[in-house]
């Protein structure tokens, strides 16, 4: 249980550096430099500076060029930067009651939430699975589809460094943690190839991104063609290939098939209570599919049934 606690603790400060991804991610901003700041202090400041600039030019005194506004908006950065005293995971919102400490602003619920759901992803797997490179890998997992989940949430975007980098790390960590579908072995064996553990894992990895994907992509592509407007967005198609190349072919049909149908649900009782065109309302499908992932995750590596023997 230790090592549980510990890996909860240390999913508070994935957490919240998710929360810095999220933010910056579909924003191109880096999420190396500047140091976190509040979103509305850096707009106030940022007014000032570029209210300054505006008269300085009016007066033929400087003539601002691209760079130097760059250099103004790193400097508002700067001046709005988050004490770190107040980017505590979970104790400075709560201590702050949910407010910048200069504005005065509310700080979106996301924050904590994040936090909250990455240190408990953590705890769980690590609770289950032991110290071990499977847990490594579905607490990796858990992060990843919980960037992907709120991103899409929030900015209708699905960055490819949490869809992308999820493929690559999926590939890889099937290397040393197996996954096991045994639809490649059946193929290995008709094909009368080695039945090396490793390769095998690699190949049920491969089939697990490249298979539902290319479903998804030949299922949107399909309706672009006969409806002549998007239907579903290519960043849904890289997600379910890094959630393929992490569990797999038969768990990430199960996903599908999860996401798909919560989607349907929710989607339906939103655009009912709020009366919203159907047609043209934009389902954050990449939501479903992470909440998807995650159930499936948790039902089979028998996180559920563990919390479920506890009471």
């Amino acid at each position: 249980m230790l090592e549980a606690t510990l890996a909860g603790l240390f999913g508070l400060l994935i957490g919240s550096f998710l929360n810095v991804c999220i933010y910056r991610f579909p924003r191109d901003l880096s999420v190396v430099r500047p140091r976190s700041f509040c979103p509305e202090c850096y707009e106030l400041a940022r007014a000032s500076r570029e209210n300054r600039a505006a008269v300085l030019e009016q007066t033929k005194a400087s003539h601002t060029s691209e760079d130097e506004l760059a250099e103004l908006d790193e400097e508002a950065a700067k001046t709005a930067a988050i004490a770190w005293y107040d980017n505590i995971p979970l104790v400075s919102f709560f201590l702050l009651k949910g407010r910048c400490r200069h504005c005065g602003k509310s700080i979106p619920a996301r924050y904590p939430i994040v936090e909250a759901l990455t240190a408990a992803s953590f705890f769980s797997f690590v609770a289950v699975l032991g110290p071990t490179l499977a847990a490594l890998k579905f607490c990796m997992l858990s992060a990843l589809l919980l960037g992907m989940i709120f991103a899409d949430l929030e900015e209708l975007i699905l960055p490819d460094e949490f869809t992308l980098g999820g493929v690559v790390a999926g590939l890889a960590l099937s290397w040393v943690v197996p996954v096991s579908d045994g639809v490649a072995k059946i193929l290995f064996a008709m094909a009368g190839w080695p039945l090396n553990p490793h390769t095998l894992s690699l190949a049920e990895s491969v089939m697990g991104a490249a298979v539902p994907s290319g479903f998804l992509w030949l299922t949107g592509e399909m309706y672009l063609r006969l409806r002549h407007r998007e239907g579903l967005g290519f960043g849904d198609v890289k997600m379910v290939a890094a959630i393929g190349a992490f569990l797999g072919l038969h768990n990430t049909l199960l996903t599908l098939i999860a996401g798909s149908l919560l989607g349907s649900v929710v989607g339906l009782v939103y655009i009912l209570a709020t009366r919203k065109d159907h047609a043209s309302y934009p389902l954050p499908f990449g939501t479903f599919l992470g909440i998807g992932a995650i159930g499936v995750s948790l039902v089979d590596q028998k996180v559920i049934a563990w919390y479920a023997r506890l009471f």
